[in-house]
């Protein structure tokens, strides 16, 4: 059973920053190391959307809106993938949700709230 874990979220001034976490501590080192890891958002009243995502081999991906604002990475030895979130802006608020993307299935965690203020 793999548990996707988020944390980091909050509340932040705008031009502040956060680091998300998203763990999977009871996920098989293999299965991890060869999933896709994404990081997804879900404001009020919107469809949830793609933030940027992260390849078993390192490659990333990133949403216009916050290319050169968030860097994705992951730590397989944790089981954890982060995104650092710099330069906020309040139309980065919402719900934060971790995706892990493996052959074994498709797993959410809960979400992390982040608000950002003006």
């Amino acid at each position: 059973q793999v548990h996707v874990l988020e944390s980091g979220g909050g509340l932040v001034q705008a031009g502040g920053s956060l680091r998300l976490s998203c763990k999977t501590p009871r996920t098989i080192l293999s299965v991890f190391t060869s999933s896709t890891i994404g990081w997804y958002r879900q404001a009020p009243g919107e469809e949830r959307e793609l933030v940027a995502n992260i390849g078993y081999g390192g490659s990333t991906q990133y949403a216009d809106s916050v290319k050169d604002r968030f860097t994705i990475s992951r730590d397989n030895v944790k089981r954890t993938v982060y995104l650092q979130m710099n330069s906020l802006k309040p139309e980065d608020t919402g719900v934060y949700y971790c995706n892990l993307h493996s052959t074994s299935g498709n797993y959410w965690g809960q979400g992390t709230q982040v608000t950002v203020s003006s």
